[in-house]
């Protein structure tokens, strides 16, 4: 899991606690089911089962592998329509190639983000690239919708590519883990990504033994998901492994242990996600790739693109790439 590797003995450190500060409880711990998402790629439904509440202001994410394809095997999705929402995918192992309907797109690879902006609407894919499907190999990343509040359901399209090197890095009072910011801030430390909602979203890697406890905005819910490995979170040190996601109450600060040794022998760390943000608080109607605040405002989004009022796929576009060929 390289994403964005850096000595932690050389980061700026996360400051310790106050005395005055609270550790969040942990309100719930849930599993995600295992599916296939796209054209037949193996997703865990990292929200399943938890409230739209809990969750606000995000809509839904996948673990997206991690899984090492043979030659063959990689599969993405084809053209679709988005409307109301933001798509963050976070990809920390393999290649994901993007294009859409308003100009933006690229490659991303280990560690970057791509960060897009769906608003009034757009159409995009996301397939891996011909070397990947001939050569296989290792694909690991998340794919996780941010909710747009109705003021900003209709915002013009946008594209955000945002480099590994570009997180935000900072290292735990212990120095055994390390905390890569894509959006927010957390302890005065920002990451890269522009947002509508206001969120925080972080990447942790903690070594076996070590611990993080870092700061967290009061007026944020927060969320723990583990991406790999094992350990505990919270001031009871509640016991968490891969495919798990965490609902912490409200308060301060976040704890997340990693346990002192790890059943794969290949890695010594558990890795997490850390998310949350500024709650919504409005109704929410999902269909598909819509996220809207009413059925009707479903209804036109199915009519307006329909009527080709989310853009046309550009001329030589990419397409989903098959044994075979490009289709």
């Amino acid at each position: 899991m390289p994403a964005i590797t850096a000595d932690t003995l050389t980061l700026p450190r996360v400051s310790a606690a106050t005395p005055q500060d609270t550790e969040r409880p942990v309100r719930s711990i849930t599993t995600g089911p295992r599916g296939y998402e796209g054209e037949g790629f193996p997703v865990v439904r990292a929200f399943a089962g938890v409230s739209a509440a809990a969750l606000d202001p995000f809509v839904h994410m996948d673990q997206m592998g991690e899984v090492d394809y043979e030659p063959g095997e990689p599969r993405g999705t084809d053209w679709h329509p988005h409307r109301g929402f933001e798509t963050v995918t976070y990809l920390i192992d393999g290649k994901f190639a993007h294009q859409d309907s308003h100009g933006g797109g690229g490659l991303i690879t280990d560690g970057a983000t791509q960060w897009m902006t769906a608003g009034s609407g757009i159409l995009h894919i996301e397939t891996p690239p011909a070397e990947l499907v001939e050569r296989g190999g290792l694909f690991h990343g998340v794919q996780l919708w941010v909710n747009l509040p109705k003021r900003d359901k209709f915002a013009a399209p946008r594209y955000q590519s945002i480099e590994g090197i570009d997180a935000g890095l900072l290292a735990s009072d212990d120095g055994g883990a390390l905390l890569r910011i894509i959006a927010g801030e957390i302890d005065g430390q920002g990451g890269p990504g522009v947002t509508h909602t206001p969120i925080t979203l972080a990447h942790a890697t903690i070594q076996n033994g070590a611990r993080l406890n870092i700061p967290w905005r009061r007026d944020f819910n927060a969320l723990v998901y583990v991406l790999s490995g094992s350990g505990s979170v919270g001031p009871v040190g509640h016991p968490i492994h891969q495919g798990q996601l965490v609902v912490l109450g409200p308060g301060d600060r976040i704890t997340v242990t990693a346990d002192s040794s790890q059943q794969s022998s290949s890695t010594s760390a558990i890795d997490v996600l850390l998310l949350g943000g500024q709650p919504i608080r409005e109704p929410v109607f999902h269909y598909g790739p819509f996220v809207m605040n009413s059925r009707a405002e479903l209804i036109e989004a199915l009519e307006d693109y329909q009527a080709g009022k989310f853009g046309n796929i550009p001329p030589n576009a990419l397409m989903p790439t098959r044994t075979g060929g490009t289709l």
